[in-house]
């Protein structure tokens, strides 16, 4: 991933911003009222808005101060998504069993994290690339590891076990872990109209989730 800074976005506004995945889903309609729907991405591209979490003068000068250090588009940074920056369901803390990772087969050592959703018809499997340092918890055949017998990188989410703890044939492998979502700016022009932002007008401060 090029042009990375690996810093949060001030939390206390992201937490309080709008946004969520989007999908690009291309639809041929057909003369008999039939249509055929293809999907255009393998993965959803969150967008997030800011502009929603400032309230103050002193948010919005701190917002512009690092859309500065950032050079508007050109470096991308770490975003906490309120609604989903978890791997339990319903914002619990991350236990070692809740995301499948991989199956053991006694020689590979290295395991990307992922985030599954849904069951019934096609789950989707959302690769984690932006881990928490320290929030990292795993278990092999059920069996929480200590946290010596494994990395993980916060920069890639690969789980890498040492020559010790590698898991055996058969054995499933789960994670738990917080995450953030790599972002950058979606413009290179942040307009901040103080007359109206003292009026109640939300200014825009676009957020594009970038691909590695």
């Amino acid at each position: 991933m090029t042009g990375f800074h690996d810093i949060l976005f001030p939390l206390d506004i992201a937490l309080r911003s709008a946004g969520g995945p989007e999908r690009r889903t291309e639809i041929v309609s057909f003369g008999s009222g039939r249509e055929q729907r293809n999907a255009r991405w393998a993965h959803s591209r969150r967008r997030y808005d800011a502009g929603y979490g400032v309230k103050t003068i002193a948010e919005l000068q701190a917002v512009v101060a690092f859309f500065e250090e950032r050079r508007g588009r050109l470096y991308g940074f770490r975003w906490r998504d309120r609604l989903d920056h978890g791997s339990a369901p319903g914002g619990a803390p991350p236990s070692p069993h809740d995301q499948p990772i991989g199956v053991g087969d006694g020689v590979t050592a290295s395991f990307a994290l992922s985030k599954s959703y849904g069951a019934a018809f096609a789950p989707y499997q959302r690769p984690i690339r932006k881990p928490v340092a320290g929030s990292v918890r795993v278990a092999v055949a059920g069996d929480e590891l200590d946290g010596n017998a494994f990395d993980c990188d916060p920069v890639t989410g690969i789980v890498t076990f040492h020559a010790a703890a590698v898991p055996p044939p058969g054995a499933a492998i789960t994670a738990g872990f917080l995450f953030d979502v790599p972002v950058r700016f979606d413009t290179d022009y942040l307009e901040v109209d103080l007359a109206a932002f003292a009026a109640g007008a939300i200014p825009k401060i676009p957020l594009l989730e970038i691909v590695p």
